[in-house]
């Protein structure tokens, strides 16, 4: 079975001025389908610029990117912001809904700018079948304002999980939470990934860091472990 994604040699340089900044260096690692994999590292250390990478909203200054077998390294805007609806679910410290739709409509919103031809009904099973799944068949019709931190952040991963992507990148997503939800939403990353998910996460937590099953550790740019 092929990787859901790999990286070789991938480095990215920031032009500042006259000045040359090389924010990552050589990374090269895989991703096997159904990893649950960490990524950690000081501030600085180049987590939130692969993280853009991975997530096809910014493109290597070199070396190559696999996503699903296709090399994405090489896209440009258009294809790369395409192929980032269909392969990537992204879930963020900052929930990201839009505070006039309820959690059903935020979950659903995903499927209407789909690739594929959906009824209305398709979309409204689709987003009814995710937020059971993250344990809120009894908050589908209420406003983000009307729910709690934990509960905003599976309205979140159930928007990230409707399309059915091949990763799922996670930056921070207890970072606004206290610890009795982090522990429930982390406990909810266990439960995808035990039904196939691929989950790479992104935290400064040590704790939450070694409970993955593989960690890639970040300093200067560079994967050090």
């Amino acid at each position: 079975m092929s990787p859901v994604l790999s990286l070789t040699g991938i480095s990215k340089v920031f032009t500042r001025g006259d000045e040359a900044v090389r924010a990552l260096s050589d990374i090269t690692f895989s991703v096997e389908p159904g990893e649950f994999i960490s990524i950690t590292g000081t501030s600085g250390s180049g987590k939130s610029t692969l993280l853009y990478l991975l997530g096809l909203l910014d493109a290597p200054t070199s070396g190559t990117y696999l996503l699903d077998s296709l090399d994405v390294s090489i896209l440009d805007d258009a294809e790369r912001t395409r192929v980032r609806n269909k392969k990537i679910g992204f879930i963020f410290q900052s929930f990201f809904l839009l505070p006039r739709y309820n959690a059903l409509e935020n979950v659903a919103l995903p499927l209407m700018y789909s690739a594929e031809a959906l009824s209305k009904k398709e979309i409204q099973d689709r987003a009814k079948a995710q937020l059971v799944e993250v344990g809120l068949e009894d908050r589908m019709y209420h406003l983000p304002n009307q729910l709690s931190g934990g509960q905003r952040q599976r309205v979140a991963i159930a928007r990230a999980l409707v399309n059915s992507p091949a990763i799922l990148l996670a930056d921070e997503p207890t970072g606004n939470l206290d610890s009795k939800t982090s522990e429930e939403i982390i406990k909810l990353f266990f439960k995808l990934h035990d039904k196939g998910a691929t989950i790479l996460l992104v935290t400064h937590d040590a704790a939450i860091a070694a409970l993955a099953h593989r960690q890639i550790i970040l300093r200067d740019g560079r994967v050090v472990s």
